[in-house]
């Protein structure tokens, strides 16, 4: 299954398929699975860019600040996006890495140091508004 887009970030959930995708993996009846997500290629006219940790997303801004700042004192980097696309929801990133690797490292870091098994994976941030 090509996936094109990540998405909707809640509860652990990774990616989100359209009906007919779920529909040919036979997930209508579950609605969630367990997936293996593993990129073959990148895009032709993929750049080297600039990646960040993703660790909540909030409709409360407050809330978003509180995690904000905790990631901030912990981990030396961390800020609040508000994407036009989505505006009622506030990301929480962490980091600004120049590779995907060292953003994994990062989320892997940040996963083995949360009490709460802190959901946290990686979002591409120079392409970010």
């Amino acid at each position: 299954m090509r996936i094109t887009d990540r998405g909707p970030f809640v509860g652990g959930r990774i990616i989100d398929l359209s009906h007919a995708a779920a529909r040919e993996l036979e997930m209508i009846g579950p609605g969630i699975a367990r997936v293996r997500v593993e990129v073959i290629t990148a895009p032709p006219d993929a750049t080297p860019g600039l990646f960040a940790v993703q660790v909540g997303a909030f409709r409360d801004r407050a809330n978003a600040e509180r995690l904000r700042s905790r990631m901030e004192t912990r981990y030396g980097s961390a800020r609040l996006l508000q994407r036009a696309e989505n505006p009622a929801v506030w990301r929480v990133l962490v980091g600004a890495e120049t590779s995907e690797d060292g953003a994994n490292r990062l989320a892997d870091r940040i996963r083995q140091d949360s009490l709460e098994k802190m959901s946290a994976f990686v979002v591409r941030i120079d392409s970010a508004t």
